[in-house]
């Protein structure tokens, strides 16, 4: 794939996953009652955001009502309202809130991905099924040229971006690099991995996870970038 719009493409039709595409299929036929109006999208949920990103955010999959309805990584969804919030707090959202594809929602600098495409049965995909999306970031680290920020939402995206850079033959820091909320770790000269708890239900709802510490997560991650090249004098 030579651009990120032929590699959502790519995604959205792909059907690697029997277990993922009968469960993703039999929620868009089913819905839920506050959804019934819905056609929902039922499909793998590309990436979404600014190809010139120096900022990726990795989740772990669709929520069945959210994006697998929406069509739209993290959106309409209790999750997204926290992540899209933090964006934009940050400079790098538009708008606080994403209810819908269309809505107007624009990322600048900043590109949201997941490491699973398609919503998981009890939003638990197996160890196969990640493998099986690999390649899909794998494909978009290669084409987002600018990047020097990876945010790791969840110790299994945290876990499994690791994985995929290691087998990418890049070299990962030792012992083990361990999860953990507003950690920072070098990877390269030209990217640092940030470790965040996601803002799921079970997160935000106990207080695991508060605004003001996504907040810090996301304040952490901008101080990384890279100063802007000055303007030519005139």
């Amino acid at each position: 794939m030579n651009t990120l719009a032929e590699l959502n493409d790519e995604i959205v039709s792909c059907t690697r996953c029997p277990r993922l595409v009968q469960w993703r299929e039999e929620v868009a036929r089913t819905k839920r009652r506050m959804y019934l109006d819905w056609d929902y999208w039922g499909r793998p949920v590309p990436g979404f955001g600014d190809p010139a990103a120096r900022v990726l955010i990795i989740g772990l999959a669709p929520a069945a009502h959210g994006a697998n309805r929406t069509g739209r990584v993290f959106t309409g969804d209790d999750s997204g309202n926290w992540l899209y919030t933090a964006l934009h707090n940050q400079g790098w959202a538009n708008k606080p809130i994403s209810t819908h594809r269309g809505d107007g929602l624009a990322l600048t600098d900043a590109y949201v991905s997941a490491v699973a495409r398609c919503a998981p049965p009890k939003n638990r995909p197996t160890p196969e099924e990640l493998s099986n999306c690999a390649p899909f970031l794998q494909a978009e680290l290669g084409l987002l040229e600018k990047l020097e920020v990876v945010i790791a939402l969840g110790s299994i995206a945290f876990d499994r971006f690791l994985r995929l850079w290691k087998s990418m033959g890049n070299p990962v820091p030792t012992p083990k690099l361990r999860f953990g909320h507003n950690v920072v770790y070098n990877l390269a000269p030209a990217l640092k991995l940030v470790g965040s708890y996601h803002p799921s239900r079970q997160n935000t709802q106990t207080g695991t996870l508060t605004r003001e510490m996504l907040d810090a997560a996301f304040t952490t991650a901008k101080s990384l970038l890279s100063p802007p090249i000055p303007s030519p004098s005139t």
